[in-house]
């Protein structure tokens, strides 16, 4: 049995859709979340600004003595490269997993992808997706305003703004037949219900969260990493800025009350801003 926690970071509440996962299909393991609600959203930032953001994130996850370390950030997955491949503990990222999954779900092999700007324009959906199958078709689209919609709690089922900005974003994928999308972003997937209303059934979500944690389980279990079974896995939470809204959207995200587990740390605050 290894008890350390395994380190969760996003650049605000988008990866607690990868947290909600680990709830679900690793129950016995305990978390630390860092979201930095002080520099969202990462993804309309160049390279060099995203990729140092990646470093002082895993820097502060770190201190914890993290097991393994899982950016639920599409963005530092897709860009900040030299940033992850130099953590020591097992990493998991959100671009493999998700394009592993997107591939094996599409049956036409034309496969959207929603992702933020930075994600999109680095391109490396594309060349994941074309590296397990060269073959597969490929549309990409760049969707800032959904990390908003997700950071203001504007995720009901009902909202027509959110309804109508999603149909907008989404109708070069249908158009292009896809019918697979990868939610490229862990800010999307608390979109799915609505998102999924707009593509129809015909279209397989691919949620780049969970995804990631199916990942992280396997990794576990290849490291002999596991908690016990009698474990009960515990969640604390980090921010770099104000633990009220977090804790308010993250109750409707998580359907549980976290406010408790919440710490806006000086300690984040100096590991992030010296």
């Amino acid at each position: 049995m290894d008890t350390r926690p395994i380190g969760i970071f996003d650049s605000g509440l988008g990866g607690l859709s990868a947290v909600k996962a680990v709830f679900q299909n690793l129950p016995n393991e305990d978390i630390i979340y860092f979201g930095d609600t002080q520099r969202v959203p990462y993804g309309s930032r160049s390279e060099k600004t995203i990729e140092a953001f990646a470093r002082e994130d895993i820097a502060f996850l770190e201190q914890f003595g993290c097991k393994l370390i899982m950016a639920a950030c599409g963005t530092v997955s897709s860009v900040a490269v030299n940033a992850t491949s130099k953590i020591k503990e097992p990493f998991v990222g959100v671009v493999k997993p998700s394009c592993v999954a997107a591939v094996k779900a599409t049956k036409n092999g034309r496969i959207g992808v929603m992702a933020t700007s930075a994600s999109i324009n680095s391109g490396a959906y594309d060349r994941e997706i074309h590296r397990i199958d060269p073959q597969a078709r490929i549309f990409g689209v760049s969707c800032p305003v959904l990390v908003t919609l997700v950071e203001n709690n504007w995720i009901d089922e009902d909202n027509y703004i959110s309804k109508e900005i999603i149909r907008r974003y989404i109708k070069p994928l249908l158009d292009a037949d896809v019918d697979t999308v990868i939610l490229g972003c862990t800010h999307f997937p608390h979109l799915a219900p609505i998102i999924q209303s707009v593509t129809g059934e015909g279209v397989t979500l691919i949620d780049s969260g969970f995804e990631a944690v199916m990942q992280a389980k396997k990794l576990l279990f290849e490291n002999g990493l596991e908690n016990d079974k009698s474990h009960i896995g515990t969640a604390k939470y980090f921010v770099s800025d104000k633990t009220q809204n977090f804790s308010v959207i993250a109750k409707t995200l998580l359907g549980t009350d976290i406010s408790d587990n919440v710490t806006f740390s000086e300690t984040a605050r100096q590991a992030i801003y010296g």
